[in-house]
């Protein structure tokens, strides 16, 4: 199996689906072979494909945006597994979800102890998975500034969500976004350490990057 990411205990499948060219991820536990999927955006016959030659226990998702859950009733369907999601997001899901994730709740999967963030501000009960040193970040932080939010408070409650729940974690644990490409906690700490260091209108929200060119 190739892997995107790896270390000796867990295996990282990032594919990027649907017409968002959003980013799903298949997490391995490489003891016990069991699985779990963080997002559903699209294309469910390629999930299920990367899916094979592993035992997938849960469908995590980091927020109830269409590009994130697209193909989520199709897996679903298909794999017959359990869905979880924040129960802020969980009343856009065409099916209540199987299990309502807490801050500070674990997920097991094999030997693998998947610890669940809840960072609001992209949507209220966006969430982030941390698994060993990779956090799916969803679309609460990317390389270079935080996930779009509608209103000053939604910003707000975004870099609280990331300075409280994400920064705090180790330099070198991988950040793997909703989108795009990974980057790592450190980099992102030094980067926003200079964001915070200046001033910034009141109203600030939406697509914003912590260094402006």
């Amino acid at each position: 199996m190739a892997y995107s990411f790896e270390d000796d205990s867990a295996g990282v499948i990032k594919l990027e689906l649907g017409p968002f060219a959003t980013n799903a991820y298949i997490v391995v536990c490489k003891s016990s072979g069991e699985s779990l999927l963080v997002d559903a955006p699209g294309d469910a016959d390629k999930i299920i494909g990367q899916l094979a030659g592993t035992h997938p226990r849960y469908i995590l998702i980091t927020h109830n945006h269409i590009d994130h859950i697209g193909a989520l009733d199709e897996l679903r369907s298909a794999l017959g597994i359990p869905v979880a999601i924040h129960p802020l997001d969980a009343g856009q899901l065409q099916h209540s979800p199987d299990i309502q994730l807490r801050d500070g709740d674990f997920i097991d999967v094999g030997l693998l102890k998947i610890k669940v963030l809840h960072t609001p501000g992209h949507t209220p009960g966006s969430t982030c998975f941390l698994a060993g040193r990779y956090l799916l970040s969803g679309d609460t932080i990317f390389p270079g500034g935080p996930g779009k939010t509608w209103t000053p408070a939604g910003f707000n409650a975004i870099v609280d969500s990331i300075e409280k729940k994400i920064l705090v974690l180790p330099d070198e644990t991988w950040i793997l976004p909703g989108h795009g490409g990974a980057t790592q906690v450190g980099k992102e700490k030094k980067a926003f350490a200079i964001f915070a260091s200046q001033p910034h209108a009141p109203d600030l929200h939406g697509d914003v990057i912590w260094q402006p060119a």
